[in-house]
């Protein structure tokens, strides 16, 4: 209703102004006549428009995702992946972590990962020789967009030696104010129990749209995951300030 009220009172406008300077038009200074003073360019240019409906492209970042993957150089330490039993647990933290309720959805994508990959996933409560500590955060990327008017317009007025012309440009914008893209990243580290030795560990990230129906946690989680492991173990080598340090 408010789009129907906006565009009404722009044509009334536009109507009342063109029934005013039709009267002035008629004459050699607009081209010689009607015919000629019809084709000049404040009216057949930029000056009069059609209404013009706004669209807007989706941001390249939503979507896309981004991961890091590093593993211990110790050849030993890496044998022992990928199969025998493992634990797996969240951290929770002040800013911009997940809670222990929403962080559930990945700590299950993680278990599936695992699995996947040849781990033993079927004693959680019984320490395992390795443990997977997971880490999820958010951040805005982008803010969300403020509510707007549907309807905006702009008038322009060219006088000539007969007469004057008058133009008025309208844009109708009927998309909805955008939420805003947030960054979603999983960081997982594989220890080793009795060394607290990190044995591999990779990061995922993606942006999605605040409140999309399409990117709910479960599925955000199960993207990350499948990013972390895919071609698990095989990543890039832990630096030597990561050796033997788990955090």
């Amino acid at each position: 209703m408010k789009f129907l009220k906006g565009a009404g009172i722009a044509a009334g406008i536009a109507a009342s102004l063109l029934a005013s300077s039709a009267q002035a038009q008629y004459g050699p200074g607009w081209g010689g006549g009607m015919g000629g003073g019809w084709n000049r360019p404040g009216w057949g240019g930029s000056m009069l428009d059609s209404p013009r409906m706004q669209t807007r492209s989706k941001d390249s970042r939503e979507g896309h995702v981004e991961v890091s993957r590093f593993v211990s150089p110790d050849a030993a330490a890496v044998a022992e992946l990928g199969h025998g039993p493992v634990s797996v647990e969240s951290e929770s933290g002040d800013g911009a972590w997940v809670d222990a309720g929403a962080r559930r959805a990945y700590e299950a994508a993680i278990v599936d990962a695992l699995v996947g990959a040849g781990y033993d996933t079927l004693h959680p409560d019984t320490p395992q020789p390795q443990i997977t500590k997971l880490r999820i955060s958010r951040q805005v990327l982008t803010p969300a967009e403020e509510k707007r008017s549907p309807v905006s317009g702009t008038a322009a007025m060219e006088v000539g030696t007969y007469g004057q012309a008058y133009g008025l440009g309208i844009n109708i914008d009927m998309t909805k104010p955008r939420s805003a893209l947030v960054s979603t990243r999983l960081d997982a580290q594989i220890v080793d129990r009795a060394s607290g030795k990190v044995l591999w560990e990779g990061y995922a990230t993606i942006a999605t749209r605040e409140g999309d129906d399409k990117w709910p946690d479960g599925m955000i989680a199960t993207k990350l995951a499948g990013a972390l492991f895919d071609n698990f173990p095989k990543a890039d080598a832990i630096g030597p300030d990561r050796v033997g340090r788990a955090g």
